[in-house]
């Protein structure tokens, strides 16, 4: 399929779903093996991510304290938004897999639209991306104050650290109020897994919308639901690792995941008929 143009003029983003592959259940594994394969081949650049999110996540603890709360939606924060974060990584695999230089340039590019010594204008392909950042900012910062809202309802004593949630909340012994939270945990993290899991490798990589590309999306998770039940849950065992190592685990944690999050996108759609956001 063409993408020429006449000169000037921006395509439009597709109005076209992507084509689902049907995939088998162990292929989130072979996502894995295949970022790692791309972290040892940028293994500098990559690190660098994991680096940057770990640090980020210290300097979050070390604000929140015994700011319960404060942690608490430091961490949604960043299950939502690591997607948008790792967007420059999907772009190292994507050149890996075009056979392009590797550099920091492909960052640059990624973030700040900098090319040929010099700052450009964004794409409306950039603002999409930031769009959508916002939305899963937007999300995050809802279910906190949802689950805040709930926690000071029902409670029996004031929370304020995460010695009282475990306490109170986790360890009580009387009623289901951490069944209950869990349970509003899992009604709202499910419709953001499945509208995120290939929604920015897509936009990324391709001309499409917001609403077509999260469409797409939820179409990848109902055609493949077991696979992707698993590939959520190894996202979310691998952060808790990571998470679970003082933070030191991110450092390759994020970068795996990133790598992998394309690949995933690459094995679940063919979007050979849509438009390619990058025009040679």
């Amino acid at each position: 399929m063409s993408n020429s143009q006449p000169q000037g003029q921006q395509p439009l983003p597709s109005s076209v779903l992507a084509r689902v592959r049907t995939i088998d259940l162990a292929q989130p594994l072979q996502w894995l093996r295949r970022a790692w394969h791309d972290f040892t081949r940028c293994a500098g650049i990559s690190a660098f991510h994991g680096v940057v999110m770990a640090l980020t996540g210290a300097l979050m603890l070390l604000l929140a304290h015994d700011r319960f709360w404060f942690m608490a939606g430091a961490f949604s924060g960043f299950l939502l938004v690591a997607p948008i974060l790792a967007t420059s990584l999907y772009a190292l695999s994507r050149a890996l897999e075009r056979g392009e230089p590797i550099g920091m340039a492909i960052v640059l590019k990624t973030w700040l639209n900098w090319q040929d010594g010099q700052f450009k204008s964004w794409g409306n392909g950039h603002w999409r991306l930031l769009q959508f950042g916002v939305l899963l900012a937007a999300a995050g910062t809802a279910w906190v104050l949802l689950s805040a809202a709930l926690i000071t309802v029902l409670a029996p004593v004031t929370i304020t650290s995460p010695k009282d949630f475990i306490e109170h909340v986790v360890l009580a012994r009387q009623g289901f109020l951490f069944e209950l939270w869990l349970a509003l945990g899992g009604v709202l993290v499910a419709p953001i897994f499945a509208s995120t899991v290939i929604t920015i490798p897509l936009l990324l990589d391709r001309q499409v919308s917001i609403r077509v590309a999260v469409a797409t999306s939820w179409q990848v998770v109902l055609v493949n639901p077991i696979a992707m039940a698993l590939w959520g849950a190894l996202i979310m065992l691998l952060t808790l690792m990571g998470f679970a190592t003082v933070l030191l685990g991110l450092v390759l944690v994020v970068p795996l995941l990133g790598h992998a999050s394309w690949h995933a996108y690459r094995d679940l759609l063919d979007v050979s008929a849509l438009p390619g956001r990058e025009q040679r």
